[in-house]
């Protein structure tokens, strides 16, 4: 079994999914061969969220905003190790390996981490030498991020975070594959991710015209914000978004090679995923993942499995992250000892028949929760003040800010108590927020607003459909879905579902 995790691939610029504005080939080669899901979405966002839906199959952001895997579950490669499965990590991806991505790779059989992504604290001082590829001048003198000096190890294309992680996928193929009964090979690609930093060809593919320094680091913004690029500025940081994608695509075709070498296609299931899009100035000036809702350029996105001896097809299932774990369990005749939320999609893939999943919730801990099923979206804006608001962790950790070392998470205070999650005698602290309290860094949002999508009369989502009868219903369709995962009853307040 392979998954291919690419970090912020947008659906909408893949050309497997119908797009043509920047190169995609060697995801259309998979997709040739591989059941294309087309309504699959996001379930908790963003980065470690996800990846905690998908390795660990419980959803994560009813309850925390930044998950590690917590004292009262196991990332699926703990049962998979139990069962004499070979598991294997290759990633670039710096969350896996900082505070709040704690003891996801530790279960793993081996892992490797190739180093200088994004904020890595990799080095203290550029390459003194200073041979090869140039450094990027950094775009604000007040922030300096970890990219800056790893940036000037870079001498040529292969030295690149994604590049190398892909090599090393496709050698780890070659030289270990076939010497294993039962294999699990995780790749946790952080490209097409910013920076959107790529050598030449790539770097001037897609605006030769632009002089200066390439802007690699994109804003975060909604429409109308303080911090919307102009026009031309814009299109220069989303064709260097299109450089990236084009570049790890190009890296990508490596791995595909070395299935292809060693036949692995006849008993090998491959899962091309990601975790959640990237607004690229969509939707008026959208850009980044700030606070806005999770719009289908958002949550709307790719799922490719080529299953061995079934044809391409496309499969129109509703389905979300968890459901990728519940796969994997299915696949290896492992059960989770924790609560899980997720639909195997293995009777999808084989033609079995559809899968059980008739809705889904996503969503960002401490703004809107988004139920959606295949004709509608409701997303579920919280009462005014965006309390009652809880936290449950042990672990007690949030995304780290390396450029912005005081941000911190609030510690637990006398407030806390001990609570159970759903299914576990496990304690766990369960901290509430009051109106004025600082909260955890995804949930300081500004105004948040209820919106009810037509899916099939209106799949752009530029009309928010306010007939109360359908609202009620919509609303009566969240009810079920927090009742089915036995949200926390802070959420049904926070909702007015109460």
């Amino acid at each position: 079994m392979v998954v291919v995790l690419l970090d912020s691939l947008n659906r909408h610029l893949v050309e497997a999914y119908g797009a043509h504005e920047f190169a995609t080939p060697n995801l259309t080669r998979f997709a040739k061969r591989a059941q294309r899901f087309t309504n699959h979405h996001t379930g908790s966002l963003p980065c470690m969220p996800a990846r905690h839906d998908i390795l660990v199959g419980s959803l994560d952001f009813l309850w925390r905003p930044w998950g590690s895997v917590e004292l009262w579950e196991d990332a699926i490669t703990f049962s998979l190790r139990s069962a004499g499965v070979t598991t294997q990590l290759i990633t670039d991806h710096p969350h896996l390996f900082e505070s709040g991505g704690e003891n996801y790779h530790t279960d793993f059989s081996a892992w490797s981490y190739v180093r200088g992504h994004e904020d890595d604290p990799w080095k203290t001082r550029l390459d003194p030498s200073w041979f090869g590829t140039p450094a990027v001048p950094a775009q604000s003198a007040s922030i300096h991020r970890g990219y800056d000096s790893s940036r000037t190890y870079f001498k040529e294309a292969d030295d690149f975070p994604g590049p190398q992680t892909m090599n090393e996928a496709a050698q780890w193929l070659r030289d270990n594959a076939t010497d294993h009964e039962r294999f699990f090979l995780f790749v946790d690609e952080f490209d097409p991710h910013e920076p959107f930093d790529t050598p030449e060809p790539w770097a001037s593919m897609y605006d030769p015209e632009w002089e200066g320094p390439k802007v690699i680091w994109p804003p975060y913004t909604p429409a109308g914000g303080p911090h919307v690029p102009d026009e031309r500025t814009g299109r220069q940081i989303r064709a260097n978004y299109g450089a990236k994608l084009t570049m790890i695509d190009h890296y990508f075709g490596r791995v595909l090679d070395a299935l292809d070498e060693k036949n692995l296609w006849e008993n090998t299931a491959v899962v091309v995923m990601t975790d959640h899009g990237h607004f690229l100035g969509e939707r008026g000036g959208i850009w980044g993942k700030p606070a806005v809702p999770i719009y289908d350029e958002m949550g709307h996105i790719p799922l490719m499995v080529a299953w061995p001896g079934r044809p391409a097809q496309d499969v129109h299932d509703l389905t979300t992250a968890v459901d990728v774990h519940a796969t994997l369990c299915e696949i290896f005749g492992v059960r989770a000892v924790h609560r899980t939320h997720g639909y195997s999609l293995v009777d999808s893939l084989t033609g079995r028949g559809p899968s059980k999943r008739q809705h889904l919730l996503t969503g960002v801990w401490g703004r809107e929760v988004t139920v959606v099923d295949k004709e509608r979206k409701y997303v579920a804006a919280p009462l005014e003040g965006n309390r009652p608001l809880e936290m449950f962790s042990n672990r007690w950790s949030t995304m780290p800010v390396h450029a912005f070392p005081s941000l911190r998470l609030p510690r637990p205070d006398r407030r806390a108590t001990l609570d159970y999650m759903p299914g576990s005698d496990v304690p766990v602290i369960r901290q509430a927020f009051g109106v004025d309290d600082p909260v955890p860094f995804w949930a300081r949002t500004g105004e948040m607003q209820s919106w009810l999508f037509d899916r099939e009369n209106d799949p752009d989502e530029i009309h928010d459909d306010d007939d109360p009868r359908r609202v009620a219903a919509a609303r009566e369709l969240l009810r079920v879905a927090l009742d089915e995962l036995e949200a926390p009853r802070a959420q049904w307040e926070r909702l007015g579902l109460s």
